[in-house]
């Protein structure tokens, strides 16, 4: 049991550089949430509804972090900060980092049964600030959704999502997201082909040629103007 304990802290100080020990990681918000959800859970599979909602909501008011006692984790999962909110029927695999502001919603049945509602995560997905996946959808293994994303369709492995509604970034998962990504949102790399036109062109390059055709053409326009202005020599002489 502490061996695991220990593992999972190790597992936390290996994405967050903040902490001085594992014992400043136990006192985290996100690590209490999960170890108070890991009881909601039990209660919650042994029917003892009511007892698993009190835990859910005594962690909730402890930690800011809302855990359906229904919902489904696997190891290691790291919730940095608070105020993020997992629904009862989302599934969550191993070493899954999820930012602050995160919601894993549901959709709303007007049946009135529940079933799947809420998102699966697989193993090694980065969720970041403020982003929002909602529905029965599947978050690939290794996934990275940026800051504020909007994630309502099935995500591909390794795939890094952005925008609102979320598009991919394009950029091959092979290529440079096998390290950990803070808040899963690149900052320094190129990660998106413009306009989606397959040219392999980023947006940085192409600023650089629009403002050498710019220059170009402010030459050329000066060059034009100098020649107008210049004087007209007249043939003969005055009368």
């Amino acid at each position: 049991m502490f061996d695991r304990l220990a593992a999972y802290l190790e597992s936390i100080q290996a994405r967050d550089p903040a902490p001085r020990s594992r014992w400043e990681v136990l006192l985290y918000p996100g690590v209490l949430a999960v170890g108070l959800h890991r009881l909601a859970h039990w209660l919650f599979q042994a029917r003892l509804y009511f007892l698993a909602r009190f835990v859910n909501h005594f962690s909730r008011w402890l930690t800011a972090i809302d855990i359906h006692p229904g919902a489904r984790i696997g190891r290691n999962l790291f919730i940095d900060h608070g105020f993020t909110v997992i629904g009862e029927t989302a599934e969550i695999g191993n070493d899954v980092t999820i930012y602050q502001c995160v919601t894993l919603g549901g959709t709303n049945p007007t049946n009135g049964k529940g079933g799947k509602r809420h998102p699966t995560v697989s193993d090694g997905v980065i969720i970041g600030s403020g982003a929002q996946i909602i529905g029965p959808i599947t978050l690939g293994e290794r996934a990275r959704i940026g800051a504020n994303a909007v994630v309502t369709d099935d995500v591909p492995d390794g795939a890094t999502m952005i925008g609102l509604k979320a598009r991919s970034t394009l950029v091959p998962a092979e290529e440079w997201l096998r390290e950990f990504i803070p808040y899963g949102t690149p900052c320094d790399e190129p990660c998106e082909e413009i306009g989606g036109n397959g040219n392999g062109a980023n947006a940085s390059r192409r600023i650089a040629e629009l403002e050498n055709q710019m220059a170009a053409l402010r030459a050329e326009l000066d060059e034009m103007r100098a020649a107008g202005a210049a004087p007209v020599k007249r043939s003969g002489t005055d009368s």
